[in-house]
């Protein structure tokens, strides 16, 4: 993506000023547990597709979007979620219309997976620019990208598209949805974890470990594939893990409970690899999750953050 100038009417890069230790003990524990409810019932309901367009150059797109646009890094991951459920809902009712028999356009002599790809390949970048435009209105502390925004920026890098493809794009989108768009993204657990860490223990550096959680979390994100396929073979033992394995896996790669503690444990490592054991224990108190499985977790991410140092 050619990198723009001027996109926005008065461009900002404000980061949100998050202040820990603010939320009283009875909502933050209400907050984490609605979110390790939802965290259960996304695993307990995972759909085939999952996953698939957390692909590196999709997620790369995302996140230079949001850059150019001025957003907080938050609305990146909120439009990757709501581009990926879309998408899998949008897929779905594609192929529910062709078992019923209701024409799609282009040729007959195509098959209609040919056709289901060709639509998604056609429409992709405004499927995703507009799950940015609708994150961004979601975020507090972010500017509204509105219609005029997204065709200057769509004008700067010479994309043909009308205003009227731009809103019909969104407007997909938010029907497709049924519009309910409130679904979690990474960084809420990775936040309300390090809210409730700091709660039960004064001394962790919270605010610190945040600045580093930002940058592991971008970080797993973009090496998604080859860090969770180095976890896969870590916990099976098997250099070439069997379809079977991978599809049972999937759980593991959709638990954002899981990454929430693994990016804490990886940015306590970083900070100081003496007290991090003890960050450790305390996310098993909090969420149940082995200690070993934070530490595979982090120890995995780690190994691939030192490889691409080397490179």
């Amino acid at each position: 993506m050619a990198p723009t100038t001027n996109v926005m009417s008065s461009p900002t890069k404000e980061q949100r000023n998050l202040r820990f230790g603010l939320v009283s003990f009875d909502i933050l524990t209400d907050i984490l547990s609605n979110l390790n409810k939802r965290n259960k019932s996304n695993l307990e309901n995972v759909p085939d597709l999952c996953g698939c367009l957390k692909e590196r150059r999709i997620v790369e797109c995302v996140f230079r979007l949001c850059e150019e646009l001025g957003l907080n890094p938050v609305v990146g991951y909120q439009a990757i979620e709501i581009l990926e459920r879309f998408t899998a809902k949008y897929i779905e009712d594609l192929i529910h219309s062709s078992q019923k028999g209701q024409p799609m356009q282009g040729s007959s002599s195509e098959s209609y997976e040919d056709l289901i790809f060709q639509t998604l390949k056609k429409k992709l970048f405004l499927f995703i620019l507009s799950s940015v435009q609708i994150a961004s209105k979601l975020d507090l502390f972010s500017n509204v990208v509105n219609n005029d925004i997204a065709m200057r920026f769509l004008q700067a890098v010479n994309y043909p598209s009308s205003k009227e493809q731009l809103l019909d794009s969104e407007i997909l989108i938010l029907k497709t949805l049924n519009f309910n768009l409130n679904v979690p993204n990474p960084v809420t657990y990775v936040e309300t974890l390090l809210e409730v860490l700091g709660h039960n223990d004064a001394t962790v550096p919270v605010a610190q470990l945040h600045r580093l959680c930002v940058h592991v979390l971008q970080f797993i994100y973009l090496q998604r594939e080859t860090i969770y396929t180095s976890l896969l073979i870590s916990a099976t033992g098997c250099p070439s893990p069997s379809d079977e394995q991978r599809a049972k896996f999937v759980s593991v790669k959709e638990d954002f409970m899981l990454l929430g503690v693994g990016v804490i444990a990886v940015a306590a490592f970083i900070h100081h690899i003496s007290t991090w054991e003890k960050v450790v224990e305390e996310l098993t108190g909090i969420t149940g999750i082995s200690g070993q499985s934070i530490m595979d977790f982090a120890y995995v991410t780690l190994t691939h953050i030192t490889k691409t140092k080397s490179m």
